[in-house]
């Protein structure tokens, strides 16, 4: 196979596929050795795609030269107007900032033909229940999870016991109801659920668990998935 040919396709793979993905993955998808994918990989990066991620620990598509947003189809486009209505209506005043930001930036670099699509989108997201206030620790939460930061929180338990943690951070997941932070917890050495709304006085610990945060979320949604096939 061309080199060229090989190259998109591992670009379209990375793409396609539930980052972080492998490089065992992307070699059977892409039916090559991984020692030919470590190589397309600084390949890519060279070229100019943001790949994030390293040998063991899988890899994420940041920036992908090869899709400027002129390729957005019809649908894409609508799906996208659709997604941010839900993040300014779920998220907290950064995140609905960001998204509004994000939106505009997008539009503007649409042809205008699909930018009248995106301001005239025909999906519309509306909710007739208030959401839950969200607490004003997301922020520092979110980062500590980007930063790959330990935290100290107090935290309140269901039943009304209170404990001091220490957590690695590793998401934050939007259920209908509630904020959750998936994290690592030091005391007890699995993974635990904390509930936003619970977590009290969260500070960093200045210990940091990086590079661990992807295969920890990796192999805690793997442990979910095993419970919840669906997730």
């Amino acid at each position: 196979m061309p080199r060229a040919d090989r190259l998109f396709r591992l670009l379209s793979a990375i793409r396609r596929l539930p980052q972080p993905v492998t490089a065992e993955r992307l070699a059977a998808e892409t039916d090559v050795s991984v020692r030919t994918i470590y190589r397309d990989i600084e390949s890519l990066r060279a070229g100019g795609a943001l790949i994030d991620g390293e040998a063991g620990l899988g890899y994420t598509l940041t920036e992908d030269p090869a899709l400027p947003p002129q390729m957005f189809t019809q649908l894409e486009v609508e799906a996208l107007v659709l997604g941010l209505a839900q993040v300014r209506q779920m998220g907290e005043a950064a995140l609905t900032d960001a998204a509004e930001a994000a939106l505009a930036k997008i539009t503007a670099t649409l042809p205008e033909r699909v930018q009248r699509q995106a301001i005239h989108a025909v999906s519309r997201s509306y909710r007739f229940e208030r959401r839950k206030s969200v607490p004003d620790h997301t922020a520092l939460i979110r980062q500590a999870c980007w930063d790959e930061a330990e935290l100290q929180i107090g935290f309140t338990a269901v039943d009304g016991e209170k404990s001091e943690r220490v957590i690695r951070p590793l998401a934050i997941v939007y259920f209908e109801n509630a904020l959750v932070c998936l994290a690592w917890c030091c005391l007890r050495q699995d993974f635990r659920r904390f509930d936003l709304a619970r977590i009290a006085n969260p500070e960093r610990t200045g210990a940091s668990f990086r590079p661990h945060r992807v295969p920890l979320l990796r192999d805690y949604i793997a442990q979910i998935r095993r419970f919840v096939p669906d997730l």
